[in-house]
């Protein structure tokens, strides 16, 4: 089934681009053209995604995504918005308000899709029930427990998904910026080396049998999880 998109953008031009782009990449497309409409869009089955425009007939995009993350029913929607601002403190803003991703007018179509597709791989629900094995490591999203050959290990909670992350993310390099958006998410402001912090624990949380071997770092890219 094709993921649904809701497109709050007032300029008709823009509008009518954007749906033609993601048409043909597959999705479902809605249409608002400013705070009102977009919001009365917003039921079930609620959007997977909404593209907000930073000014809008009605408010801005800031409350609208304000609204929507304070109401419980609609505050695990991703929203990306669309501006023409790029000053660090309107992105700032954007993203205390709620939003999951930025981009600045004018982008490429080809960037477009590629950001909506980041936003919702990482939104996509990783509560896989069943235990991840890997080289005698075992981990159990449910119970949030974590094994060496049987012997128990233990971490702090950023450790366990940072760890869970890299055992179903194995053999790709990541950079720290790309461990910050999957592991801590878009809208949380931690410095980069904050990686190299808790990649240091986790390394000491599973060398009991060796497997710390498995988180490599890759000078000047980042890090990787690989038997290789």
């Amino acid at each position: 089934m094709p993921k649904k998109i809701l497109l709050v953008e007032d300029e008709l031009s823009i509008r009518e681009m954007l749906k033609i782009v993601l048409d043909h990449s597959g999705f479902d497309v809605l249409e608002a053209a400013d705070y009102d409409a977009g919001l009365a869009q917003v039921v079930e089955p609620y959007p997977d995604l909404i593209l907000l425009d930073w000014m809008l007939p009605g408010g801005s995009g800031v409350q609208f995504a304000k609204q929507l993350k304070e109401t419980p029913q609609t505050s695990t929607i991703p929203i990306i918005m669309l501006t023409a601002r790029g000053e660090e403190e309107d992105k700032i803003r954007g993203l205390g308000a709620g939003a999951d991703d930025y981009i600045t007018k004018p982008f490429s179509p080809k960037e477009l899709v590629a950001r909506i597709k980041a936003v919702l791989r990482r939104v996509a629900p990783t509560n896989k029930e069943e235990p991840i094995h890997y080289e005698g490591l075992t981990l159990e999203p449910v119970s949030h427990r974590v094994f060496a050959h049987d012997d128990p290990l233990d971490m702090g909670p950023t450790e366990f998904k940072l760890l869970h992350f890299f055992m179903t993310h194995p053999e790709r390099v990541y950079s720290r910026e790309q461990l910050l958006d999957n592991v801590w998410g878009t809208n949380v402001f931690v410095e980069d080396r904050t990686v190299d912090v808790h990649i240091r624990r986790l390394r000491k949380a599973i060398e009991l049998h060796g497997h710390d071997r498995l988180i490599q770092t890759v000078r000047g890219a980042g890090y990787r999880f690989s038997t290789k």
